[in-house]
């Protein structure tokens, strides 16, 4: 097995492309390892002294680290962790485990919130995947979208940069009822 590794623009986090199919759909975000109990894979990785924080896409896994370590002492048992799991046979996630999704919306803003989600879906999450993260909707309340940072995306340096030059003008472009755009601490 062959694990490629990509930088993000998160100095804490890495990227891993274990060459293989990670998530079949959705992503998995796992920012403690107690939320971490329906995952095998990511309670492995909560194992190497360091890590801090596990996120699962479709074909790559990021992890965060603590600051004051290095990536070039963490990366081969990180490494180590993922060849180790795959090898296993073991599920990445367990049956029935809930996988990340927008949070529902329903109400007088439903066409609203469906655009938004719709946005989000086609422009902005392919993107943000290339970066090792993902970003949900969290709420929409008199024109601010409420948005939750996962992987890579939570804790990042550019992350405001990302949601106030970036989704917010994409969003208030398409969607004039759009006038903010907030993070919401998953």
């Amino acid at each position: 097995m062959f694990i490629q590794t990509e930088t993000t623009p998160n100095p804490a986090t890495l990227k891993f492309r274990p060459g293989q199919s990670v998530l079949d759909n959705g992503t998995a975000d796992f920012p403690s390892p107690e939320s971490a109990s329906a995952s095998p894979l990511a309670q492995r990785l909560f194992a190497v002294d360091g890590v801090t924080a596990v996120f699962f896409g479709d074909d790559f896994i990021t992890v965060t680290k603590q600051e004051a370590l290095d990536w070039n002492h963490l990366k081969p048992s990180v490494l180590g962790a993922i060849m180790e799991h795959f090898q296993s046979g073991a599920p990445v996630i367990e049956t029935g485990a809930e996988q990340a999704a927008h949070t529902a919306h329903d109400g007088p803003d439903a066409e609203i919130v469906s655009q938004i989600k719709e946005l989000l879906d086609t422009r902005v999450r392919p993107a943000v995947a290339q970066d090792g993260g993902d970003i949900t909707f969290h709420g929409f309340d008199r024109g601010i979208v409420y948005l939750t940072m996962k992987g890579a995306c939570a804790g990042c340096p550019s992350s405001t940069m990302t949601l106030k030059m970036g989704i917010e003008n994409l969003l208030r472009h398409y969607i004039p009822e759009v006038t903010e755009v907030r993070p919401v601490a998953a």
